[in-house]
C-alpha cells in the first residue's frame, strides 16, 4: 500500500508539474522528484519482501494493508511539508517578502 500511495501521488505531482512545465515557479519539479525517489524506495522494499516471503507477500492480513496504508499517506504528507518549506524558503513571486516587510 505504501508504494501504491507513493505512485499515485508522484503520478499526480508529475501531471502538475507537466502541465505548467515551462513556468517552475512553484517548484512542483521538487515534490515529483521526493515522490518518484520515495516510489522507488518502496518498490526496492517489496522486491525484497517478495524475495523474503514468496507468495505470502500478496496476501497480507488488512490490518497490516492499513497500517500501510496509514504509512504512505504519512510519506506523501511529510513530502508536501518538505515542499510547502521549500516554496515559503525559496519565495519565488515575493509573497512572503512582502509580507514580512509591509509597510503599515
Amino acid at each position: 500500500m505504501t508504494l501504491l500511495t507513493t505512485v499515485f501521488a508522484a503520478i499526480i505531482a508529475t501531471v502538475i508539474w507537466y502541465k505548467g512545465a515551462p513556468q517552475s515557479e512553484m517548484k512542483v519539479g521538487t515534490l515529483c522528484w521526493m515522490y518518484w525517489g520515495a516510489s522507488l524506495m518502496w518498490l526496492v522494499d517489496a522486491i525484497f519482501e517478495y524475495a523474503e516471503l514468496g507468495a505470502e507477500y500478496f496476501t497480507p492480513a488488512p490490518v497490516d494493508m492499513l497500517n500501510d496504508f496509514y504509512l504512505g499517506l504519512s510519506v506523501v504528507a511529510l513530502g508536501l511539508i518538505i515542499w510547502l518549506v521549500i516554496l515559503l524558503v525559496k519565495d519565488p513571486k515575493g509573497v512572503v517578502k512582502a509580507a514580512l516587510f509591509k509597510k503599515k
